[in-house]
């Protein structure tokens, strides 16, 4: 018997390891060890919020695989559409400690990973059914062809069955075999949602203009609900279908520890408020919020607050 879904997310997830000294890669020492992925990131900060969450993936048979179940475990996100790969390694990846603010480098290891076999045969029809909300990025679109199919299924069964979907593009070029097939691919997905929710510099990539309003219309006029635009140090511009739009300025923060992970706590922000029925406006704001949260601590999902630090 499935539990009601409040979400379903797919994606891959792999074991990180931290730098504990800042500075070149190559002459770390000492690392945190961590879980990261965008969707997990995701799935993580809307079953702290108290959503029902399930997360859907493949992790390999091994103890980078067990790391990641085990953190499903402690966050509360139910595990049951996750396969035990043994025939695929878990990913993992190495990032440096970044400071004043910069972004880290981040070195993959994820080729042939367990994730990467995301396939149609992980579409359990009564799992995903019992969820009323999909939210897909352009990350594990990437993955490989198969784990794609398994995305642009999903999206289009749910919106047969009434069920909404957010995307964010996430875009990952290096993953794919050249920009013009990540671009048609990832707008035939983001085509299908109803909360589009790309930074400035992917929309740019993925519609060919430049202006925020451009780019909305460029979505709202494929049937698109929503688009939210993440505009960097001056907050995030929205429009919908029914006209309303306007900007948010963003929250200031005084200590950049870590800028990984803030869009994904945007999109937690977002997401988590439409769900709760609050106004556009109202759900750009959240995500400025937890957005600026994420980006306070050293890891990818440790500052996405629980429903009381949410609300201090």
């Amino acid at each position: 018997m499935n539990p009601s879904l409040d979400v379903i997310t797919i994606g891959e997830a792999m074991a990180m390891f931290v730098a504990r000294e800042t500075g070149d890669l190559s002459h770390a020492e000492h690392f945190i060890k961590r879980v990261a992925g965008a969707e997990l990131n995701v799935a993580t900060g809307l079953a702290r919020l108290g959503f029902n969450v399930s997360w859907v993936s493949r992790v390999g048979d091994d103890s980078f695989g067990q790391f990641v179940l085990n953190s499903l475990r402690k966050e509360g996100i139910i595990s049951s559409a996750v396969t035990l790969d043994g025939r695929y390694a878990t990913g993992f990846q190495v990032k440096s400690k970044a400071e004043n603010g910069t972004d880290p480098i981040v070195e993959y290891f994820r080729k042939n990973s367990a994730a990467s076999h995301l396939s149609l045969e992980d579409y359990q029809p009564l799992h995903f059914s019992s969820a009323r909300h999909l939210h897909l990025s352009g990350v594990a679109a990437a993955l490989s062809a198969s784990s794609y199919a398994l995305l642009d299924y999903a999206a289009g069964a749910m919106k047969a069955q009434g069920k909404t979907v957010s995307f964010d593009p996430n875009l990952r070029p290096v993953l794919w075999p050249s920009e013009a097939e990540m671009v048609e691919k990832l707008n035939h997905l983001a085509f299908q949602a109803d909360w589009v929710l790309p930074g400035l510099k992917e929309g740019i990539i993925l519609t060919g203009h430049t202006d925020p309003h451009a780019i909305a219309d460029f979505y709202l006029n494929q049937g698109v609900k929503a688009v939210v635009i993440k505009t960097g140090a001056d907050g995030a511009w929205f429009k919908s279908a029914d006209g309303a739009q306007g900007c948010v300025p963003p929250v200031r923060v005084e200590n950049v520890v870590d800028t990984v992970g803030a869009g994904d706590g945007f999109a937690v922000g977002v997401i988590s408020a439409l769900l709760e029925g609050k106004t556009l406006e109202q759900a750009v704001t959240r995500g400025n919020k937890i957005g600026a949260l994420a980006i306070q601590v050293q890891g990818d999902s440790e500052g996405l607050p629980t429903r009381a630090q949410l609300n201090q």
